[in-house]
């Protein structure tokens, strides 16, 4: 899985200090989307779980990680997502994805990396829905902001 950009911090994708990975590639599209340089799956450069351990572990600040894109959950990206979350399953853990919620449990791989997410932001961006505020880390009014773990020990 290559990934577009790391940030070592940032507050503009969840809640507090955050370190934030977007993967490359995607292919929704979406009309407006903010990140459309992700959308290349052949942009930036291969995952280096060592790199990202080590700028985690020299920042005591950090709440939490933060994985969009691109698409995380993309047939050719979920794999590295979910040796991503696995290894980090200790921090909070944000996971965007113009995937819904519903869809990503009927699919075996994406369903795998729910266990290991705290929030999910579903579904895709819709400009003609766009939020003009940037207090509640979603890009339009359609996409869900889901507390996965509280979702599983409801349906358990």
């Amino acid at each position: 899985m290559k990934v577009f950009k790391t940030l070592k911090e940032t507050t503009a994708d969840g809640p507090g200090v955050r370190y934030a990975v977007y993967v490359s590639g995607c292919e929704h599209h979406c009309k407006g989307c903010h990140n459309p340089q992700t959308w290349d799956f052949e942009a930036g450069t291969e995952l280096d779980i060592y790199q990202i351990k080590a700028e985690i572990a020299a920042n005591s600040l950090l709440d939490g990680l933060t994985v969009s894109g691109g698409e995380p959950l993309h047939p050719r990206n979920v794999d590295g997502t979910l040796r991503l979350l696995s290894e980090f399953q200790h921090m909070n853990i944000w996971l965007f994805t113009g995937y819904l919620y519903e869809d990503i449990q009927k699919d075996p791989k994406q369903s795998q990396c729910l266990q290991y997410v705290d929030v999910l932001v579903d579904g895709p961006y819709v400009e003609s829905e766009r939020i003009l505020e940037d207090i509640d880390f979603r890009g339009s009014a359609n996409q869900r902001i889901l507390h996965v773990k509280k979702l599983e020990e409801r349906t358990a």
